[in-house]
């Protein structure tokens, strides 16, 4: 089992930046793949980013170029920096994490591992 837990949500003006921080315990050696989520009020859940273990990344087309993310093996965490915030990245945001990383841009695969999801709010 691993266990994700995520940090740094939180209410941001628009323009604003956060930075998003996920670690991950337990059998972390199962792990290949981080990435992060999010679920709007009313809509489907969405892949933002997702890393490899050999950094390879994928970003939703929505934050190319606003959001970054990267991941310390070292520490066994991922981070999401979030840049130029809009309204409409208000959401909760969740953390995943997989051996595969096919599952992150699969319409019916799923990451097996996930966090606890924490809320950003973007608004004036």
């Amino acid at each position: 089992q691993v266990q994700l837990v995520e940090s740094g949500g939180g209410l941001v003006q628009p323009g604003g930046s956060l930075r998003l921080s996920c670690a991950a315990s337990g059998s972390i050696f199962s792990i290949n793949a981080m990435g992060w989520y999010r679920q709007a009020p009313g809509k489907q859940r969405e892949l933002v980013a997702v890393i490899s273990s050999d950094y390879s990344t994928i970003y939703a087309d929505s934050v190319k170029g606003r959001f970054t993310i990267s991941r310390d093996n070292a520490k066994n965490t991922v981070y999401l920096q979030m840049n130029d915030l809009k309204a409409e990245d208000t959401a909760v945001y969740y953390c995943a994490a997989d051996p595969r990383m096919v599952v992150f841009i699969s319409r019916s695969l799923h990451p097996d591992y996930w966090g606890q999801g924490t809320q950003v709010t973007v608004s004036s």
